[in-house]
């Protein structure tokens, strides 16, 4: 634990000090087309998957590529996280998320986010947020770009009871365009809100896609059952991983989705 630990610490001060770097060299964007900012986020986040590599001998492996639709589209992703946020970026020309509005106030960051069109959503106006949220997404994805979604709202911890949003199914309903599941196992080695960065083999599977214009409940019930049941199974193979690498397997309570929460 004390060589996880020392290659966590490193880690950590090498990512942030590779954000600034990219930040820096993001800078001229801001007088170039939005393709400019997005190229920067995508090397930002391949550089930090490799970094990660490099220095926690985290490996990444990424299924399904081919299922990858081309053109408009819905990305729902499992959020365990942070790392997914940057890590699928690289997948997708014109890639779009919907964020909290105080994002887009952060210096230099915040202003790429307004620079790369990234949707700015006031929590605090409830359904009107909601419904003018949607309505700007669908308008975007029918402009051929891709909206990547994290439809639980926010990272949860590997084991946490899922809870979807019905808010997803609005935004599905409005994009009009085929949605694709994401799974995955990434919070066994990046745990949301914690210090340690583990070895292992993160599995991201992009799963069959589902097709435009199904009901909105039917989707919300199959895309929550796909995202879970793929996660499960890729959160089971990485404890035994993990199993190999340190000795034993943390215990896991299994969990089913629950109907999807407001």
């Amino acid at each position: 634990m004390v060589s996880i630990f020392l290659r966590s610490l490193v880690f950590n001060i090498l990512f942030y000090i590779l954000l600034v770097f990219w930040v820096l060299v993001g800078i001229p964007t801001f007088l170039m087309p939005r393709w400019a900012i997005i190229n920067i986020a995508k090397y930002w986040g391949i550089s930090s998957i490799w970094l990660m590599r490099l220095i926690c001998n985290t490996k990444v492996e990424f299924r399904g590529l081919e299922k990858i639709p081309e053109g408009p589209l819905i990305v729902a992703s499992k959020h365990q996280s942070m790392w997914e946020t940057f890590a699928l970026l690289q997948f997708f020309d014109q890639p779009l998320y919907i964020l909290k509005r105080e994002l887009l106030w952060i210096p230099f960051f915040g202003w790429y986010l307004s620079k790369a069109d990234m949707i700015g959503v006031n929590r605090g106006n409830g359904g009107r947020a909601l419904v003018s949220m949607a309505r700007r997404a669908g308008e975007e994805v029918r402009r051929g770009r891709q909206l990547i979604i994290f439809p639980e709202g926010t990272r949860t911890a590997v084991d946490a009871e899922p809870r979807y949003k019905t808010g997803v199914g609005q935004i599905y309903a409005d994009c009009e365009v085929p949605c694709i599941p994401v799974a995955l196992n990434s919070g066994l080695f990046w745990p949301r809100r914690a210090f340690l960065r583990y070895p292992g083999t993160i599995v991201v599977e992009f799963l069959d896609p589902l097709p435009a214009g199904l009901p909105r409940k039917q989707f919300l019930l199959q895309v929550s059952e796909l995202i879970e049941t793929a996660t499960n199974r890729l959160v089971d193979a990485g404890r035994q991983e993990q199993a190999q690498l340190f000795g034993r397997v943390p215990s896991r309570v299994p969990l089913k989705a629950k109907p999807p929460a407001a």
